[in-house]
């Protein structure tokens, strides 16, 4: 499995808005896709296509951080390039099938003034 070449096909997909063939190439027809720790996520390549869609431009700069057997840890961060200049700093949790798409895709995305206990 090579971790960073799955995420740079993300990005490439993401850049492109392809919803279609990359997204089939990126991820299983069963995919769990979990856009925070507490979602209760996506289920399905046709529920992932209809949230792909974000036209805003970004950079994005990913590093691995774990792999171990069909899993894999990045930490991700992400800049859009809009009038609200939101950034992310993000670990992505992915689970691989035996083909090299992902079957589970977890993100736990931070950002600035996020607080760090819930009574701040």
């Amino acid at each position: 499995m090579d971790v960073m070449a799955w995420v740079a096909r993300y990005e490439d997909a993401w850049r492109a808005q392809d919803a279609g063939a990359a997204l089939d190439e990126l991820f299983t027809p069963d995919v769990r896709y979990l856009r925070s720790a507490y979602d209760d996520g996506l289920t399905g390549i046709d529920a992932v296509r209809e949230f792909w869609p974000d036209p805003t431009p970004f950079t994005m700069t990913a590093e691995p951080v774990a792999a171990e057997g069909d899993t894999a840890v990045v930490r991700v961060e992400v800049h859009y390039e809009d009038e609200r200049h939101q950034e992310f700093r993000d670990l992505w949790i992915l689970r691989f099938a035996g083909d090299g798409r992902v079957r589970h895709f977890e993100e736990w995305a931070h950002w600035p003034g996020l607080h760090w206990t819930p009574s701040d």
